[in-house]
């Protein structure tokens, strides 16, 4: 019989399936079903109204087993329901809630002078109430019919009279009403079995798509700090490759310092010193230092410009800046990197354009535009221009264009630019992050649009579009 249910589509294979179904498709809403109930229980005690109507007389008894019925049994299975408890139990209540009042109306036509004329009206309303207000599976709905139908049966056994051909006709409807309500609550279990499977696909799709949602945001978050690393270690290495020539410098002039020193020391302990020798060492003492102060403060100027341009890439802090000043900083910070690829930078931009936006994401940006002009568009690194022209088309409104004169980017490039892992120098060991991080900072934190605007040949011209304020 399981069988045959699940070739039905009216049983799940799955038993945590079956029963995440059974706790949706019964006890889903149980508070209408329970005013579907009290409305049964009225409803089956009104019937005494036409008992009354007709046959005044057995009024009493049959508002006995009518009301009986009604007050002792299925207003009190109705309150079962409210215990929390009894939840579990929901579709065994309804069970009991219909069998007891379809086993027992058969009785009423005992006592009732017309007999079984009209047995067959009152068991199809039970039957339509059943299979239309409660939420019964098929097994259940089988088990109140068969039960009803062998009351039914049993009481016309004691009927003293049944007129010709009564019983056949109630029963031909009866079993009609039977045959009807199965059908009908079948299809609806298997339309809701079918909408609980598509549901659950759904649920489970949406769960595996916020998952791979939730990766991909940590993968990308990853990736731009990954990229943010590899952009200040490229600084690092611009940085430490401008500094090793002064501080050089530097060491050798304190070494000669040290052996003039050393000189004039072995001077001064002998016999007679000539005046001569000892301005001459001096002289020479003092352009050491003046050599070594010159070559320590150009060192320490580019270590104080690496840290603040440090700084500004990892600031994510939203404030007011003046952007010709701005660049022109963020353009002298970036000169030792910038010169070691021989890329001469120049900042067009008027006076008086403010922003109140994120500094730290535009430096970020403009740094991977340049560090990307100078990698791709000159790869012999012989030298090249990196420019930027700002203007502001409207009010609300900045526009930086950044170009370059060097080889272009291919046709067949210009259309996935910005999307993430495209490169034409991944044996150089370069990600192909650089212009995907760049566009994804300037929708995301700038609230802006960043725009290839080459055409076929040399040359690159990328526009950033940013709201004055962000």
């Amino acid at each position: 019989m399981l069988a045959l249910l699940i070739r039905l589509g009216l049983r799940f294979e799955d038993r945590i399936e079956e029963r995440r179904f059974v706790d949706q498709y019964v006890r889903g809403s149980l508070g209408w079903t329970q005013i579907a109930m009290l409305l049964g229980a009225a409803t089956y005690a009104g019937y005494t109204l036409w008992d009354w109507v007709l046959y005044p007389e057995v009024v009493p008894t049959t508002l006995a087993i009518r009301g009986g019925t009604a007050l002792f049994i299925l207003l009190p299975l109705t309150a079962l329901l409210s215990r929390r408890w009894m939840k579990p139990w929901a579709e065994t209540i309804f069970l009991v809630y219909c069998v007891i009042p379809g086993c027992i109306l058969p009785s009423i036509y005992l006592v009732l002078p017309s007999g079984f004329t009209f047995a067959a009206p009152g068991m199809m309303m039970i039957i339509l109430f059943v299979s239309t207000m409660l939420p019964l599976r098929i097994g259940s709905l089988a088990i109140f019919c068969l039960l009803s139908w062998v009351a039914l049966i049993v009481a016309e056994t004691f009927a003293p009279t049944l007129p010709m051909g009564l019983r056949f006709i109630n029963h031909s409807l009866v079993g009609n009403a039977y045959a009807l309500s199965l059908y009908a609550v079948a299809a609806r279990e298997y339309r809701a079995r079918k909408q609980f499977r598509t549901s659950e696909a759904l649920q489970r799709e949406k769960e595996r798509s916020e998952k791979s949602l939730r990766d991909l945001r940590a993968t990308q978050e990853h990736l731009v700090q990954a990229e943010k690393l590899a952009s200040l270690g490229q600084l690092v290495a611009g940085v430490a490759h401008e500094v090793s020539t002064p501080l050089g410098l530097a060491l050798t002039t304190s070494t000669t310092m040290q052996t003039d020193l050393q000189a004039m020391a072995d001077a001064l302990n002998g016999a007679s010193v000539r005046r001569s020798d000892l301005t001459r060492g001096i002289d020479r003492l003092r352009l050491g230092l003046d050599l070594t102060f010159d070559n320590l403060h150009r060192a320490s100027e580019m270590v104080h410009s690496f840290r603040q341009v440090a700084v500004n890439q990892a600031d994510e802090d939203r404030r007011t800046f003046e952007l010709r000043d701005w660049l022109s900083e963020l353009m002298s910070k970036l000169g030792p990197l910038l010169s070691h690829h021989a890329l001469a930078v120049d900042v067009a931009c008027p006076p008086g354009i403010r922003l109140n936006s994120y500094p730290g994401a535009l430096a970020q940006v403009i740094s991977n535009l340049a560090l990307n002009t100078a990698g791709h568009a000159y790869p012999d690194k012989q030298g090249g221009r990196f420019a930027i022209a700002v203007s502001q088309p409207e009010p609300n409104s900045v526009r930086l264009l950044c170009t370059d004169d060097g080889i272009g980017i291919p046709d067949e490039l210009q259309a996935h630019i910005f999307d993430p892992f495209v490169t034409t120098s991944r044996e150089r060991g370069n990600a192909g992050l650089g212009l995907h991080i760049a566009f994804n900072l300037v929708a995301s934190s700038l609230n802006g649009r960043l725009r290839l605007e080459s055409k076929t040949g040399p040359g690159t011209r990328i526009a950033i579009e940013i709201p004055v304020e962000a």
